[in-house]
């Protein structure tokens, strides 16, 4: 028997029309949602069960669920291009991001990011996030806020040149334009062994970094490109659709720790031998 779940003050919740456009709102007693076909009273949704309809001013139905991390995401208000799920789930496993950890990013732009870090470091952990550009830093903040997340986010104003306020951390992700000039600073505030990432949108941009991290001595150094296909949800002709997701960006990680933890080609040879055996 399924158990009904009302909504609470502050909860954030995506209200689907019936043409299937989205709306994610917190809510708060006495506020409402503007909606292009009416309005919604907060008031209206509180105590409310998740999975019920709701009827706008205007007649209209809407279903109240709870939102997933990807659409949060891909619900922010955005003045500039995001970080995508299908980035964002890779970088939180290679970043080994969960409550309690403490994680620096730069570059938040609209905190689609950083909505997504937060919601896996509460409620005892904590995204110090860093812009340079009080517009972008502004957004970001109102971002998370919808969303319920900013009470574990620390935004700070400012140029990573000049180093971070925060040192140990254990994780660090550079989301700019040339992250090579700012490895010292990343390397002093992340703990040893501690988990560094970056994306970059070109592979020569990839090589400039991949140089400098060598320089800097961090270990474990990989790059990734994810490509995601989805397929037509139909059991009778099962097909992929005819767009894919395909290139929006190289991601690369590394550790911050002295030496090579990519195994040498003798040591690969010896790998691969051993697997052979434990194969026969």
């Amino acid at each position: 028997m399924a158990i009904d779940i009302p909504v609470q003050p502050n909860d954030t919740v995506m209200l689907i029309s019936e043409d299937g456009k989205r709306f994610y709102t917190r809510l708060r007693p006495g506020h409402r949602q503007h909606t292009h076909q009416g309005i919604i009273e907060h008031d209206d949704l509180i105590g409310q069960p998740l999975g019920r309809e709701i009827i706008s001013t205007t007649g209209h139905r809407y279903l109240v669920v709870e939102p997933s991390v990807a659409e949060l995401m891909k619900g922010v208000k955005r003045n500039t291009q995001i970080i995508y799920p299908k980035e964002a789930g890779r970088i939180i496993f290679k970043l080994n991001i969960f409550s309690g950890r403490r994680v620096i990013e730069a570059g938040c732009g609209s905190g689609a990011l950083t909505l997504a870090l937060a919601r896996f470091v509460a409620p005892a952990g904590r995204v110090y996030s860093y812009e340079a550009r009080p517009e972008m830093l502004a957004n970001a903040r109102a971002n998370l806020e919808k969303a319920g997340l900013a009470d574990v986010v620390t935004f700070t104003q400012g140029n990573i040149a000049d180093g971070f306020a925060e040192n140990g951390v254990d994780s660090l992700f550079l989301d700019v334009k040339e992250p090579w000039r700012y490895l010292p600073q990343a390397k002093s505030a992340l703990k040893p062994s501690g988990f560094f990432g970056a994306i970059l949108p070109t592979t020569n941009q990839v090589s400039e970094l991949l140089n400098a991290l060598k320089v800097e001595n961090f270990g474990g150094i990989e790059v990734e490109e994810l490509l995601l296909r989805r397929y037509k949800p139909a059991p009778g002709r099962l097909r992929p659709q005819d767009m894919m997701v395909g290139h929006t960006g190289y991601l690369i990680f590394a550790r911050n720790v002295p030496l090579d933890l990519t195994p040498s080609a003798r040591q690969r040879k010896i790998n691969w031998k051993n697997r052979a055996a434990d194969a026969e």
